[in-house]
């Protein structure tokens, strides 16, 4: 008698250490994500009330050494030092995720890695064929990369809103899919959106980013040695003419994600040789950058008038209408679509606790591009352009599209995901490990 052997499942429970590491995360980032939607409706009050002169006023005020080719405004002290903030805790992320998170095995990263590329795919080639279709000109293509971002921070922060008990299976799905996002955006910034590249400052550049990593490595965090470390690594790269944030990112790969042998640290080191030096440093910055460097960034980029027929102009531009589509259209299908197709040729099936709805509902809200959209929209028709409006204003109608449309989905499995969760978070035993958890690495094979 053959025995057929059971279907692989996807988008099934992760380890327990790996949710908690997870569930942080996504608190800090939900708030954050509150923070930044009031930022941003702040900017567009501001920005469309009689006081809006001052508003621009303030994003103009100029600040930096000019002998340093930093003289640079608000705006542009946001957009290029506010986010490399963010950009570190990326990085930061990144390497975790690639070394001891889930990304780490191929088998467990092939379905978010798949789903991702076609997030990223899917909203470039519908923005292509838009603009194209609609009349657009060459110009307007270079923003084709606009809405292949996912801000992670703005879906979790509507996630509360509509009160979902998202299972740990869905969080870390959605977490995963923006880590791979990021991944990609950065590149994408890298390799796309550099206009001119000025080698000696690069060069330069790797001397600072070597001694941080030094540092690190060896566990001596101190700030007054690796601030200054990061500052002229950063001043180095906005100088080379590759965006500054670029810098936080590989600072961030540079820091260490697992403990070291205490023998081999010097006496230097201020932090426990048992400590993960990447999730301290992560545990400490991640709250600033999305407690404070991304709110302001949100709050300068996304004040867009639109008063006095500016709403009109950006329905009737290609762009705006390729971002919208990109974003509404390009996500959901790329998602879902990848995940299925995923399923289909490895002949996986969802997980017992999951339905094709859940994967849509994440398709949708992946949809909701802020940070990133509006930073790549920014260095694709330049600031405080006119595109550049239509690009801000297209940005927050597709995201606030894909946030209704990804909400309508659902809140109608909240009382599935009420079930699960009070599953996922029983403890009947009191160890402090829900009991479901213990169960799967019960059954987990091993090796």
């Amino acid at each position: 008698m053959t025995v057929t052997p059971p279907r692989p499942k996807i988008l099934s429970r992760s380890t327990w250490p790996e949710v908690q590491h997870v569930a942080r995360l996504l608190r800090t980032e939900t708030v954050g994500g509150g923070l930044l939607l009031l930022a941003a409706l702040l900017a567009m009050v501001w920005a469309n009330s009689p006081w809006r002169e001052a508003y621009h006023d303030l994003r103009g005020v100029t600040l930096g050494p000019a002998s340093l080719h930093l003289d640079l405004d608000l705006a542009h002290w946001a957009a290029d030092g506010l986010l490399a903030l963010f950009f570190f805790v990326v990085g930061l992320e990144l390497k975790r995720e690639f070394l001891v998170g889930d990304l780490r095995s191929p088998a467990k990263a092939a379905l978010p890695v798949a789903a991702a590329m076609c997030g990223v795919a899917m909203p470039a080639i519908l923005y292509a064929a838009t603009v194209s279709g609609l009349g657009g000109s060459g110009q307007d293509l270079r923003g084709w990369a606009i809405p292949t971002a996912t801000d992670i921070a703005f879906a979790l922060a509507v996630l509360a809103v509509i009160g979902t008990h998202l299972p740990a299976a869905l969080r870390s799905f959605l977490l995963t899919l923006a880590v791979v996002d990021d991944l990609v955006a950065i590149t994408i910034i890298a390799i796309f959106y550099t206009s001119e590249l000025h080698l000696t400052p690069l060069l330069l550049a790797i001397v600072p980013i070597a001694l941080f990593a030094l540092a690190a490595q060896r566990r001596v965090v101190r700030w007054w040695i690796l601030l200054p470390l990061a500052f002229a690594a950063w001043a180095l790269v906005h100088s080379s003419g590759i965006h500054a944030t670029i810098a936080g990112v590989l600072l961030g790969l540079t820091v260490p994600v697992r403990p070291r042998d205490p023998a081999r640290l010097p006496s230097i080191s201020n932090v426990p040789h048992d400590v993960d030096l990447a999730h301290r440093l992560e545990h400490r910055l991640r709250p600033v950058s999305a407690g404070f460097a991304v709110p302001v960034f949100a709050f300068f980029a996304s004040g867009v008038t639109v008063v006095g027929g500016g709403l009109g102009e950006t329905l009737r531009d290609p762009v705006a209408i390729g971002v919208v589509v990109g974003l509404v259209l390009g996500k959901v299908i790329g998602i879902f679509g990848g995940t299925w197709l995923f399923a289909r040729f490895t002949r996986a099936e969802l997980d017992d606790d999951l339905a094709w709805s859940d994967v849509l509902g994440m398709s949708l809200l992946a949809g909701i591009g802020f940070t990133v959209s509006l930073l790549v929209g920014e260095l694709a028709f330049g600031a405080g352009s006119e595109k550049e409006d239509h690009v801000k204003l297209a940005i927050l109608v597709g995201s606030l599209l894909a946030a209704l449309l990804a909400s309508a989905v659902l809140v109608t499995r909240n009382a599935v995901y009420r079930r699960i969760h009070e599953r996922e978070t029983a403890d009947v035993d009191a160890d402090g490990i829900p009991d479901v958890y213990e169960h799967d690495e019960a059954h987990r094979p091993q090796g």
